[in-house]
């Protein structure tokens, strides 16, 4: 499990990947149940730009996938060509950082 701090709406973004979603909990709601932001996925890695763009690996597809907030499909950014170790694929691609110019 992957956990993520988002300061602009004071929650976690959680990796949920046993149970194949991401899910989102304020920390100011005292609620006992999160909001699934994406579901079918088998997400390793969470990172957020500047701009609140969530970034997520998902092993299972060998791909990194950047999403606006509320948005399902989100746009292929690395990886999606099946498994390897060639220049445009991923091996179970995990643990990801997103720096100022949005370099993955």
């Amino acid at each position: 499990t992957v956990v993520l701090i988002d300061k602009e709406t004071d929650s976690l973004i959680i990796c949920d990947r046993d149970n194949r979603r991401v899910v989102r909990w304020s920390r100011r709601s005292g609620t006992t149940q999160g909001e699934i932001l994406l579901d079918n996925i088998k997400c390793w890695g969470l990172a957020m730009d500047e701009q609140r763009y969530l970034y997520v690996s998902d092993v299972a597809k060998h791909e990194v996938r950047r999403y606006q907030l509320g948005e399902n499909n989100g746009t292929l950014v690395a990886g999606g060509n099946g498994q390897g170790g060639e220049l445009n694929q991923f091996n179970v691609p995990t643990y990801l950082f997103v720096d100022r110019d949005h370099s993955l």
